[in-house]
């Protein structure tokens, strides 16, 4: 199954981009701060600082993450600080317990993406089984939790809300991971349609990083938030590129003057971890990547927090600039930092 990840790693490129011309990547300038939340402001985040999504509320940002006990446990926390202090940050703590023997989301709950609907908040975490043997396909559901104040939040149910299933050239598929963000997309009779972006984890246990850490990007869509249809893979690790060759996470799109924008993180034999990468789309769904080492945008650095590897990559305005939040060594064991950039196009 994760050997046919690998061998349908084709890239479709976007009609109208210019492929001759060099593939521009933004310039991410790191904040000399990081990592801005660093392991440790609790016990529930002693292990790990991971999966940054931020929320603008006001002149606050409302980071959510996912944070590690001692005991490895990880649950979906909340930290905030004023968006002109990215460093004055207050944690508020788990804002939910992970599920019960058997869950789906027995030991962890990790990669929030927080999005409004209507007057409540929708919180989609991704769940991890007590089945750890199994590598990626124990991640077995994304599951929702709701709020009105994005501060005290309820599950909505005790099983997973979406599955790694779905992908018929992925038969027998349980791997998924969340990590991207959700589009609004109005249609022409005023309803708003909804796109999640969310990653599917193809891969199972082997000495072979291209089996072993295979995954997709792929999306859903649905009217409520709740049902979600028209699964599609929109972007694959490209053997070409050393980088991304075994798998692309967390595409985290926004819309431009000219198209769309993205960036997400690529596992190849390059580093042997993530990297963060990008991509530009007419429509949102075709992506052009350039040619192999164009759109590696912020590569591990330095003997530091982040000189292993780059990942989890989430992106917000911030007046006329681009903030950055993204994690470095050991999947967040270092921290979340960030960077801010001049946008393109």
């Amino acid at each position: 199954m994760a050997a046919m990840a690998v061998a349908v790693c084709k890239t479709r490129t976007s009609r109208a981009a210019d492929e001759t011309a060099p593939f521009r990547v933004h310039q991410w300038h790191r904040d000399q701060r990081n990592p801005i939340l660093p392991p440790g402001g609790g016990a529930f985040d002693v292990g790990c600082c991971m999966n940054p999504f931020v929320v603008v509320k006001g002149d606050e940002y409302l980071l959510f993450y996912a944070g590690a006990d001692r005991r490895g446990v990880r649950r979906i926390c909340l930290a905030t600080c004023p968006r002109d202090d990215v460093t004055a940050w207050r944690r508020r703590g788990p804002l939910f317990d992970p599920g019960g023997k058997g869950a789906f989301d027995e030991t962890w709950c990790v990669l929030p993406c927080v999005h409004r609907f209507g007057d409540r908040w929708h919180l989609y975490y991704t769940g991890r089984s007590a089945d750890h043997g199994t590598g990626l396909q124990s991640f077995r559901g994304i599951g929702l939790a709701v709020s009105h104040d994005l501060f005290s939040w309820k599950r909505v149910q005790d099983e997973p809300i979406l599955c790694g299933d779905g992908f018929p050239e992925f038969p027998g598929n349980k791997g998924i991971a969340g990590g991207g963000p959700i589009v609004e997309l109005p249609q022409a009779d005023g309803r708003v349609r909804y796109r999640l972006h969310y990653t599917l984890a193809t891969g199972t246990p082997s000495k072979n990083l291209l089996v072993d850490q295979a995954k997709c990007a792929v999306t859903a869509e649905s009217d409520d938030g709740l049902h979600w249809t028209d699964r599609r893979v929109v972007l694959r690790p490209r053997l070409d590129a050393s980088y991304e060759n075994a798998a692309v996470i967390a595409l985290n799109p926004w819309k431009t003057a000219s198209g769309w924008r993205a960036i997400y993180a690529g596992i190849g034999t390059r580093f042997g971890a993530y990297s963060i990468c990008e991509a530009q789309s007419d429509d949102g769904l075709t992506w052009h990547r350039g040619k192999p080492g164009e759109n590696l945008a912020l590569a591990p650095s330095g003997k530091g927090w982040e000189s292993r590897m780059t990942e989890y990559p989430h992106v917000v305005r911030e007046g006329v600039k681009l903030r950055l939040f993204y994690c470095g060594n050991g999947y967040g064991a270092t921290g979340i930092g960030t960077a801010v950039a001049e946008p393109i196009g």
